[in-house]
């Protein structure tokens, strides 16, 4: 990433002067203060300019678009991209005939390439600038979501019915999230997770 030293005499005057020789907006910026400065005595004596670092911020769409692209053409899949990136998450959709070989057996192939697209983004990033990412087709999760929320709701009447626990199959944790979310006021059944990744399971039981 793109970084340099600017000053001022004050450190807004300091951001200004970096913005306007890298020519960019406060948004596409991040600001790192040194030095606030000092205005001296009357302006006169002891004064100190203040001192700021001006980090051009990653493009993340411009990022996700050319990884995304160069694998896609690999594949021999042809798609439109489109990209939003708000509160800090990069939802990605592809668009195109023939989705379903990019979404796989129950979304593993959507989940990996989101994966790679994930540590492609954050390559340059720290936990504390840790960008999420959510790449979808067809409206692949909310439709797998649905389907979660329902099995979910089923199974448990059948745990509450019978008094027997219900392991289900291996899930990814964004798909045990949802199967947890689903039954965490259910006033019958609770739920935990056991086993290793990737063949962690979601277990339902009866409350005791």
């Amino acid at each position: 990433m793109k970084s340099i030293e600017m000053v001022g005499r004050t450190v807004e005057e300091a951001i200004d002067n970096g913005l306007k020789v890298l020519r960019l907006t406060r948004d596409k910026v991040k600001v790192e203060v040194i030095d606030k400065g000092n205005k001296g005595i009357l302006g006169l004596l002891g004064t100190k300019p203040a001192k700021v670092i001006i980090t051009v911020k990653e493009d993340y769409e411009v990022i996700a678009r050319k990884f995304l692209r160069e694998l896609l053409d690999k594949l021999g899949i042809k798609c439109e991209i489109h990209i939003k990136d708000e509160d800090n998450i990069l939802k990605v959709n592809l668009v195109g005939p023939k989705m379903g070989i990019l979404i796989g057996h129950r979304g593993e192939t959507l989940d990996a390439i989101q994966y790679l697209l994930s540590l492609v983004i954050n390559k340059n990033n720290d936990e504390n600038s840790y960008k999420k990412v959510i790449l979808d087709t067809e409206n692949y999760r909310k439709k797998r979501e649905e389907t979660l929320v329902k099995l979910a709701n089923r199974l448990a009447y059948k745990v509450k019915r019978y008094n027997k626990s219900i392991t289900l199959e291996p899930m990814n944790p964004y798909e045990r999230r949802i199967i947890h979310s689903a039954l965490q006021n259910n006033p019958y059944v609770t739920t935990h997770s056991e086993g290793e990744e990737p063949y962690r399971k979601v277990v339902i039981e009866v409350k005791k």
